[in-house]
């Protein structure tokens, strides 16, 4: 009986559906084949079934396994792969009759291609890791990329992590997900405890899900910004355990300021009973970020860690992993999601997995902490020929600081200044952080914004060694900030030396 992906339930387990749609493949290739030889040369046709096959072999294996393949697919491999899926949906199925509200209809061709025809989404009204009945290519794509990542996941240091999603939302709005299904565990709690990092995001998620966000200041330990404890157990004693939300911490941060004391923080809501999330915004790519994670487990509690995939796999933005260590809150979340979702980050993310293999993005993660070694040495080396240095934050394991305090004497404009030439140089992503900006979010006000302190002791500059940078891009970066400290340095020096003749010309003047 030929297979009819109509008939596919949503009980059914995702390895069950590929097998049913292998073996039909299968049948269906090897008749064809069989006719194929009474036109062309047997052993023509022969030669080109056995390169099918190798395809095939490495489709089975995934499948099979559920992991990473451990050398990446060629481009063909991985088409033909989401050409098959295509076919099981039924915006495909030859003769189709769609008479409902939502049927896989898409006006433009470009846009059916650009998505591989994969139209209908992931999940379901209630679930978005529900199987829909008429998407099994669909499905089955959401279902396995939910699995490699997994897997990409355990072998990025957190290896015992139980379950994981991809969800079509950046982190902001994914961490206000894991906060909105925190509020069906803790009715009575208010509030969200949260080291202080400044980015606008991760401090929305908590108002977004309608809670009070309680700000805990950091303390300054040499130059690094780092989670003060005492702090932290104080604010859970003046409100009261069961006030509290969670704690949100952070891992993934702009020097000095460094990630969080994982491991403390794990204990302290252990003890309280207190959950525990975690912004893993781009520390996938970090085998120390996700070592914390893994220890803050082990040792006390952490319940969901998010983490986004245009920073960590260098996909478009608009997608993020929510991960977790018991598998039936992460399926909560999930849960809470409203209604099905894109598949567009899901597709992105397999794709890109599937053309690495995890040989590949291991060997990414390793030349990115070359990478950061050599960045370190080149910004060393530029800051100390400006008479700046290079911050000393060894706990941040991505991001680097270099002092800006010559600059900030030259000038009180020069800081800000720094940063309009470099973006103007195509230098992007370096931020430069001036003393005593104030910034009022959501009705909160920070002082100091954009350094993660009220009072940091200098103005500075951030790089970072993220994935996928090049030495190329560091060498070139260096040369341009260069230039730029080099040509304010001159502006500033003829600044105080017309202010100083000036005077001079004016007495001149009164005197004649």
């Amino acid at each position: 009986m030929a297979y009819n992906p109509c008939v596919v339930t949503a009980n059914w387990k995702w390895k069950n559906i590929f097998k049913e749609w292998h073996q039909h493949w299968g049948e269906m290739n090897s008749e064809n084949f069989s006719l194929s030889e009474k036109i062309v040369s047997t052993s023509y046709i022969r030669q080109g079934r056995e390169a099918r096959r190798s395809h095939e072999q490495l489709i089975r294996h995934l499948l099979e396994q559920g992991k990473c393949p451990e050398e990446g697919w060629s481009e063909s491999t991985i088409e033909l792969f989401l050409n098959e899926l295509a076919v099981m949906d039924s915006n495909n199925f030859l003769g189709n009759c769609g008479v409902g509200e939502r049927e896989g209809r898409v006006a433009s061709s470009l846009v059916a291609r650009r998505h591989y025809r994969l139209i209908h989404g992931i999940g379901r009204s209630g679930d978005i890791a529900a199987i829909q009945p008429k998407a099994a290519g669909s499905s089955l794509l959401n279902k396995l990329t939910n699995s490699v990542v997994l897997d990409i996941l355990k072998l990025s240091g957190v290896r015992s992590v139980a379950s994981c999603f991809v969800v079509p939302m950046a982190t902001g709005m994914s961490l206000t997900l894991c906060f909105l299904t925190l509020r069906h565990r803790r009715p009575k709690a208010r509030y969200i405890i949260w080291p202080r990092i400044d980015q606008k995001s991760c401090f929305k998620a908590m108002i977004t899900a309608g809670f009070e966000p309680v700000v805990v200041e950091n303390v300054l330990e040499g130059d690094e910004l780092r989670t003060d404890l005492e702090a932290v157990e104080r604010k859970i004693e003046e409100l009261g355990a069961e006030n509290i939300l969670c704690v949100h911490s952070t891992t993934s941060c702009f020097a000095p300021r460094v990630p969080d004391r994982l491991e403390e923080l794990a204990a302290v809501c252990a003890k309280h009973n207190i959950p525990h999330i975690v912004n893993n915004a781009y520390g996938v790519q970090s085998s120390k970020c996700m070592h914390l994670i893994q220890q803050g487990a082990r040792v006390g509690r952490i319940d969901a860690f998010v983490q986004s995939l245009d920073k960590n796999f260098m996909v478009p933005v608009g997608g993020a992993i929510i991960a977790g260590f018991d598998e039936s809150f992460i399926q909560e979340i999930s849960k809470m999601y409203p209604g099905r979702a894109s598949a567009s980050p899901s597709l992105d993310v397999l794709i890109t997995l599937l053309a690495l293999g995890a040989s590949g993005y291991k060997k990414l993660l390793s030349e990115r902490k070359e990478i950061y070694l050599f960045l370190a040495q080149e910004l060393k080396s530029l800051a100390s020929s400006h008479r700046e240095r290079l911050l000393h934050t060894p706990h941040n394991p991505i991001s680097l600081a270099m002092s800006l305090d010559g600059l900030q004497a030259d000038s009180d404009k020069a800081v800000t200044q720094l940063g309009s030439m470099l973006f103007t140089r195509q230098v992007s992503g370096a931020r430069v952080i001036p003393l005593g900006k104030e910034q009022t979010i959501s009705g909160h006000t920070f002082r100091g914004f954009m350094s993660h302190s009220e009072a940091y002791p200098c103005p500075y500059l951030n790089a970072a060694s993220a994935v996928g940078i090049t030495r190329e891009d560091v060498t070139l970066c260096i040369k341009r900030l260069d230039k730029c400290l080099k040509t304010l340095k001159k502006e500033g020096n003829a600044a105080k030396n017309s202010s100083a003749v000036l005077p001079l010309c004016q007495e001149e003047t009164t005197e004649e």
